[in-house]
């Protein structure tokens, strides 16, 4: 207990930047993918090609690839970020991709009598889309977003490569230093409480939307 109480508030800081970047991304990259999957189904060609070629390009590279690009290869044409700002770049652009795909999954599942029926109304188009057809939507996406949300905290671990000193780097130094499982057997821990927690708050939530059913 005592060496415990030792690593504790070094993995409880490693814990708060973990957050942090979960936290902004989810925050940024939510309502980017809902104007991309908007955008992805635009009357205009050239904005759909430009929108599935990035949906196409961070769907089929590694995160991991995106994040050393960013940061270490970026450098090499004079486009320089700082060690934060570069995971948060990385992965709002991978995630928006994926948010972008499940929103527009539930955009196509909106029927085109729920549209008319909107518009019969006479709400305008963009008051259909707030009032009736994304709440609609959210209700269809929850669980794969559900899912998203999930491996997005699992997948802050790979800022270790950055350098950046989140909740797994906070572990690895300590099982190195001390040469003893502890400290990644409570960063496994840690995780479970994470994902545990987030998993709570979306059943809550699918149960909220329930009435949609």
């Amino acid at each position: 207990m005592n060496y415990i109480s030792e690593i504790l508030p070094s993995l409880l800081s490693g814990t708060k930047v973990t957050i942090e970047l979960f936290v902004l991304t989810l925050v940024i990259s939510v309502p980017l993918g809902i104007l991309v999957s908007v955008g992805l189904r635009s009357r205009f060609s050239i904005v759909r090609l430009i929108l599935e070629a990035y949906v196409w390009l961070m769907r089929g590279t590694p995160l991991l690839l995106q994040l050393i690009f960013i940061f270490y290869g970026l450098p090499t044409i004079g486009i320089v970020f700082e060690r934060m700002t570069a995971a948060i770049v990385a992965f709002v652009l991978n995630y928006a991709a994926y948010f972008a795909e499940i929103f527009r999954g539930g955009l196509q599942a909106i029927s085109q009598e729920q549209r008319e029926a909107a518009a019969l109304l006479g709400l305008t188009k963009l008051q259909a889309f707030r009032f009736i057809i994304l709440p609609q939507v959210i209700k269809i996406v929850l669980p794969s977003m559900g899912n998203e949300v999930i491996n997005l905290i699992k997948d802050s671990s790979l800022v270790y490569v950055l350098g950046i000193g989140d909740l797994l780097r906070a572990g690895n130094v300590a099982t190195a230093r001390d040469v003893t499982l502890a400290p990644l057997i409570l960063v496994g821990i840690f995780y479970l409480i994470m994902t545990g927690c987030l998993t709570l708050l979306q059943n809550w939530i699918e149960r909220r939307f329930s009435y949609y059913e």
